[in-house]
């Protein structure tokens, strides 16, 4: 995760002893000549701009019937909205066979979002949102599959310290949307991860009652129903502020 991008004074050389009064704006005579690349520096940093490149929220996520896919969609669009982070979404490798899908009726995957290639291409994120749909409870198995890949970033801790969030699809309401999150922690637990929840900073949007509507504290959510349900508009909204929420965190980390 990248550092804040303060500025070193130079060892080649002495600094003048500081004249100004504390509050005052020192002259530009007394200012030191590296003065307009710390200026730089200050504005690459406080844009999230680390090591020469933005910041990068990963969203991974798995999606059968494109509940979640929409989802990722949404919080990719409210990342983005943050100066400085790109956010880069990339689905997990699928585990069923096509024979199997064709038999459950889940449409084709869109070519246009890759898959990710390896786990240790989580290195590159500055933060991860992942997002997937709920099995009696708990994360579905292709997502399981991709965590249980890890391991080599586990044994050297390569993901410690960078904050992770989820958003998650049920089938009912009380189908699992705070106990599927609750239950997908420990596997960044145990990377030392940072877990992010969006708590209530929707706003009262958290507290509407005259709609049905997926989410809770630990992430969005949506629900799918018997998989004929689409995502509604809150829903899809809650996804796009977690996204954004998601990036200023990681923007106040990397300055950290």
């Amino acid at each position: 995760m990248g550092k804040g991008g303060g500025c070193v004074p130079s060892k080649k050389r002495q600094l003048p002893a500081s004249t100004t009064v504390a509050g005052a704006a020192p002259s530009s005579s007394s200012a030191p000549r590296d003065a307009p690349e710390a200026a730089e520096a200050s504005a690459a940093s406080s844009a999230g701009v680390v090591g020469g490149r933005r910041l990068r929220l990963y969203i991974v996520f798995y999606s059968m019937y494109g509940h979640v896919e929409a989802l990722a969609r949404q919080a990719a669009a409210g990342a983005a909205a943050v100066e400085g982070v790109e956010a880069v979404l990339r689905r997990v490798p699928e585990t069923l066979p096509p024979e199997v899908l064709e038999k459950m009726q889940a449409p084709a995957k869109d070519p246009a979002l890759p898959v990710i290639e390896a786990a240790a291409d989580l290195e590159e994120a500055d933060g991860v949102l992942f997002g997937f749909p709920t099995r009696y409870g708990a994360m579905a198995a292709q997502m399981k599959a991709f965590f249980d890949s890890t391991g080599s970033l586990w044994e050297e801790q390569k993901l410690a310290g960078k904050p992770a969030g989820f958003f998650v699809s049920t089938g009912t309401q009380g189908g699992g949307q705070e106990t599927t999150a609750w239950t997908a922690i420990t596997q960044i637990v145990h990377h030392g991860m940072l877990f992010v929840p969006i708590g209530y900073t929707f706003g009262s949007n958290m507290f509407k009652m005259d709609e049905i509507r997926g989410g809770s504290p630990y992430g969005a959510g949506v629900f799918a129903g018997d998989g004929s349900r689409q995502p509604s508009e809150t829903e899809l909204a809650l996804a796009e502020h977690q996204g954004k929420y998601m990036a200023s965190i990681v923007k106040k980390l990397s300055h950290a």
